[in-house]
């Protein structure tokens, strides 16, 4: 009987999603991650003689483009429910300044360096810039928070802003990456400034506001359903069903984008409501927790493809230029920017140091990349593109899934005397060594 791609492919993920269970644990005191294994194991197994289809996101952008949709959607559910910091002007001034400060900053700095060194057209060398710059919740699950707990201000500073960065910067990713491709189709038809307008009031204030309000909307409506319903059918805590999170991200999600919202910033929005509906209840980390489960299982299969792509050519049309870019963006321009951003006091020079240098790029980049050759045809620039994020992701995985452990566990070694001994025990948890 002739053994099938089939056949391999099933055998593949039970393996994946065996390793999704174990390996977490077993490289938690190691300078390594889960995502740098799986990444591995896929290059490994397309290099090998196993039969497996190529893996072209040419012709199956669409594919990619939902499917990391999906995993950034549950990466960000999971990381509004695990925060235990009440919402807040002043109690989220560090995430606050990394996300109005660090990210253009970063946007503007990638963009003039891969037109300096690649020689894209501005509008394409912006869509990068755009693509790149957001930390990503879904491999930033290495310096997030843990899972929920009752305290408020448990958190220690440096995963709490890796966190809400990652939790609130799609929201301003998409109106930037919105922002290059309204200037691409301006610029086949001459340069003009009359896209300024309709993206300002469209792309940046409505679609931003509606993806808050309904966000805040559902994740109340839900809180209360949850924890304070008077009918205990609906008062689903008492059930403690953790698929329910899974249904609040998909209804958050798919009636912003019905309406015209930006659904990653509702899904978000949903998720630190809910949280605060009852910040004490068990239920918190059920829900919590059975988002992580199913965010490290497609994390497991995104990355294995990657790994595939790698394997099949998916660096090839990466020139000198665009590789240089991808490195100055993680060991230059993200710790730079980060730093600027980070206020004296509130935290010490090395928590800003840290919180500097883990901007982690991944699925998230994937997706807005999927996303915009979708909607403008960047046919004679697409393989540098898809070339150049796909190396920025192994870079980051690497470099950031080797430094994640060390770094943090001497961080929190440190953070008692840093800060005169005032600083309790950091949570534990899949952000936190040895979670």
């Amino acid at each position: 009987m002739e053994v099938t791609a089939g056949d391999v492919g099933y055998a593949c993920v039970g393996i994946g999603a065996l390793l999704a269970a174990v390996l977490p644990r077993l490289v938690a005191r190691q300078p390594m991650s889960m995502p740098m294994v799986f990444l591995a194991v896929g290059l490994l197994v397309y290099l090998l003689p196993t039969g497996l289809p190529d893996l072209d996101p040419y012709q199956h952008r669409a594919w990619v483009e939902h499917l990391t949709e999906v995993i950034v959607i549950v990466a960000l559910m999971g990381a509004g429910l695990a925060i235990n910091r009440p919402f807040g002007r002043r109690s989220w001034s560090t995430a606050w300044r990394l996300l109005l400060i660090t990210m253009p900053l970063t946007v503007v700095a990638t963009a003039l360096v891969a037109r300096g060194l690649v020689g894209w057209p501005p509008a394409v060398a912006l869509l990068m810039g755009a693509v790149l710059a957001p930390t990503d919740p879904v491999l930033a699950a290495e310096v997030r928070v843990g899972e929920p707990t009752e305290g408020e201000h448990d958190e220690d500073e440096v995963r709490f802003a890796l966190t809400g960065e990652a939790g609130l910067n799609d929201g301003l990713a998409f109106p930037l990456v919105l922002a290059a491709l309204a200037m691409f189709a301006a610029s086949e038809t001459g340069w003009s400034g009359e896209w300024v307008g309709p993206w300002l009031w469209s792309d940046v204030v409505l679609r931003g506001t509606v993806g808050v309000a309904v966000g805040l909307l559902i994740g109340r409506l839900l809180g209360w359903m949850f924890f304070r319903a008077g009918w205990e059918a609906l008062r689903l805590s008492e059930h403690r069903e953790g698929f329910v999170a899974l249904a609040a991200t998909f209804l958050s999600y798919g009636l912003t984008e019905v309406l015209h919202g930006y659904g990653f910033l509702a899904v978000f929005t949903t998720a630190c409501a809910i949280r605060s509906a009852e910040r004490a209840h068990g239920y918190q980390v059920v829900m919590h927790t059975f988002m992580e489960q199913v965010e490290r299982l497609l994390t497991a299969g995104v990355l294995f493809l990657i790994g595939g792509f790698i394997a099949c050519g998916g660096l090839s049309a990466l020139s000198p230029g665009s590789a240089l870019t991808a490195v100055l963006l993680l060991v230059v321009i993200r710790p730079l920017t980060g730093w600027i951003a980070q206020p004296r006091g509130r935290t010490t020079r090395k928590e800003r140091a840290v919180t500097s240098f883990f901007g982690v790029r991944g699925i998230g980049s994937v997706f807005y990349l999927a996303y915009a050759l979708g909607e403008a045809d960047l046919g004679a620039f697409e393989a540098e593109l898809w070339a150049l994020v796909t190396f920025t992701v192994l870079l980051s995985v690497m470099l950031h899934g080797a430094a994640a452990s060390p770094v943090l566990r001497r961080l929190d070694r440190a953070a008692p005397a840093d800060r005169g001994g005032s600083a309790g025990v950091y949570p534990s948890g899949p952000g936190a060594p040895g979670g």
